[in-house]
């Protein structure tokens, strides 16, 4: 069966020194190319988020002057600027595919996201034959979390590697790592992967 590898926003504002910072973040950087350069052939296509908000807009309540940190944000993300880029450690020829999210609405998974001609992750992983995904990125808590939860629902075996994911807060981490493995996803490592390939 083929397999994907799913990147989630890896994006400036989301490692240490952007606007919503997630401790670990930029080591998440490092560690995901590294781990892409080793074991790129297990793949049969690599995809990539970024959350991609309108600056103009607070993107349907997203963004907010008093967030919660739960339902609203500070500003983060805004398209074109340095904060919605990739982190520099990220080596972006290694992704086939580049979707964007939470373009004018708050949107959290990769599943909500879309390629540059319109296209879904969903179409994308159909149309290349996927049925089993590895999901990495930030926030564990949060989109990684989301991604996740989608995936199981649209049918996809998931693998989430624990050592390739950055959360908010470790609480919340563990919670949203628990109700993964309660949806349907397996806990692993690089160390797994790498080992079983």
């Amino acid at each position: 069966m083929a397999r994907a590898l799913v990147v989630i926003d890896v994006q400036n504002d989301f490692t240490e020194g952007g606007a919503l910072p997630v401790t670990g973040g930029a080591r998440v950087a490092e560690a995901v190319t590294a781990y892409l350069r080793r074991a790129s052939d297990a793949y049969e296509v690599v995809l990539a988020s970024r959350d991609w908000h309108e600056g103009e807009t607070d993107n349907g309540g997203h963004f907010s002057a008093t967030p919660d940190l739960v339902d609203s944000w500070p500003v983060h993300c805004v398209r074109g600027t340095a904060g919605a880029e990739y982190h520099p450690a990220v080596d972006t020829s290694l992704i086939d595919v580049h979707l964007t999210k939470g373009t004018g609405s708050p949107s959290y998974s990769a599943f909500q996201g879309v390629t540059d001609d319109g296209g879904t992750a969903a179409d994308v992983l159909r149309r290349h034959g996927v049925e089993q995904l590895d999901v990495v990125g930030l926030a564990t808590d949060h989109c990684v979390r989301a991604s996740v939860l989608d995936a199981r629902a649209a049918g996809f075996e998931v693998r989430v590697v624990t050592d390739l994911v950055a959360g908010v807060a470790p609480g919340p981490s563990e919670a949203a790592l628990a109700e993964m493995t309660a949806a349907g996803a397996t806990l692993v490592t690089t160390a797994d992967l790498v080992g079983a390939e």
